[in-house]
Parts: structure tokens; sequence; C-alpha cells
């Protein structure tokens, strides 16, 4: 069985296409009918985060089945491992994770396996930068010119993220870090000798939203790229 952990923190605007995206994904044919078990962690979620998720769980088929778990430690290092805990339990053999705000591609799962590695790495797109409104064009120039969207890339994104369920263990899993959750598991799969795949093939579309969730996450990183471009601007007048 395949687990699926997405972390949700008041995510109500952009968790149906999400959803929808990880339906898809978990029915590919390619999975050749490996269930797949999608968790949703609701970390002190007050909106109707909840209502989606149970509104699309009525979709299920023997294929695929979601639920979720709810916390209230506003910790999505803590998150994910608490949803990562519940499918091991459940026998889940690989573990992939994605965030609320990300559209996995149809093959996303399948592509993750078929690489055969310890871990996945994968890369993000975005494909709407207008939140930053006057800052968008120059800020997709930015991201053109300095993101690896590549194999060989050495970004992590908890955004794109797969790993085996006995490397995930055994490096201890994830810390409840607020933000950099992600690098630390990367850095210690790398301490275990993990083989990882750093591998642009799993794709993600990812929103380039400006109420980032987690400082030091990649939305946060966007506005500090924004800023940065508005004092240059500023200088160069």
């Amino acid at each position: 069985m395949i687990g699926v952990v997405v972390p949700v923190h008041d995510e109500e605007g952009c968790l149906d296409a999400c959803l929808d995206a990880l339906r898809t994904a978990a029915t590919w044919p390619l999975l050749l009918g490996e269930a797949v078990s999608i968790l949703i962690v609701l970390d002190a979620c007050s909106d109707k985060s909840q209502r989606i998720v149970l509104a699309h769980a009525m979709q299920t088929d023997w294929r695929w089945r979601l639920d979720c778990i709810a916390v209230n430690a506003r910790n999505v290092g803590a998150a994910r491992a608490a949803g990562a805990r519940v499918l091991l339990q459940r026998g889940a053999r690989w573990l992939a994770f994605t965030d609320a705000d990300t559209r996995v591609s149809p093959a996303w799962l399948s592509t993750q396996l078929a690489l055969n590695a310890d871990a996945v790495c994968g890369t993000v797109a975005v494909d709407d930068w207008s939140p930053h409104a006057g800052h968008a064009d120059a800020l997709r120039e930015h991201f053109r010119h300095t993101y690896t969207d590549a194999d060989g890339h050495r970004h992590i994104h908890g955004a794109n993220l797969g790993v085996r369920a006995s490397m995930y263990l055994r490096a201890g899993g994830f810390a409840p870090l607020a933000c950099s959750e992600d690098v630390a598991l990367v850095a210690a799969l790398q301490a275990c000798g993990a083989h990882i795949a750093w591998s642009a093939a799993p794709r993600v579309t990812t929103s380039a939203r400006r109420n980032a969730r987690a400082r030091g996450g990649f939305g946060d990183t966007l506005l500090q790229v924004v800023a940065a471009l508005g004092v240059a601007a500023a200088q160069a007048t």
C-alpha cells in the first residue's frame, strides 16, 4: 500500500483542487491497482477544510482511501509525522508527501515508485504568478533563471517528496519543526546512506500565494525575493 500525507491548516480555498489531483494520481493505471491511502492531517483548522475532505471521501472506491485526522500542533513537521505514523500502522510501504496548495500530476505516485530509490526529491512548478501583482513578471523570470527544474537538482520540497517506509523509519521520521522539516529529513536520510533520486520526473504544480503558511518555506522564500526585487528597483531609480 502507498500512503500520502497532506498537512492542512485552514486551506478551504485550495483543497478541492489538491484532492481532485490526488484522486487521479491514486487511481492511475501505472500503479497496477495497488491501494493508495491518502491522509489529510488537519492541524488547528477552523475553516471548512474538514467538510471538504469528507465530501471527497464519499467518492472513494477499492483503489483508494481518503480520510483525515486532527492535531493541534500548528507545526508542519509534527503534522507530517503524525500522518506518517498512521499510514505506517496501516502497512504503507511507501510514503509520499505534498501540500494543500499543490496539484500533483496524474503519474506523480507511479513516477516516484518507478525511480526505484529509497527517497525521491522532486521539483515544483508554478503556473500562476498573479498573486504578486506588479512583481509577477519579474518573479517569474527570476524563478526561471535561478531554479533548476531538471534531474540532478538539489531542491527539497515537502510538496513533492517520497520515501520508502523502512528508510523513513531508519532516518527517524520528520522532526517537529515549524519549517525546513523536509530538509532535516533528507539530511537524516543521507546520513543513513539512502539512495536519493533528485528527479524532475514526478511533477507537481504549486501556488505562488502571498499568505505563506511556513516561515522559511517556498512561499516565504518568494516573498523574500519580491522584497529584494523591490529594493533593487528602488535603487535603480
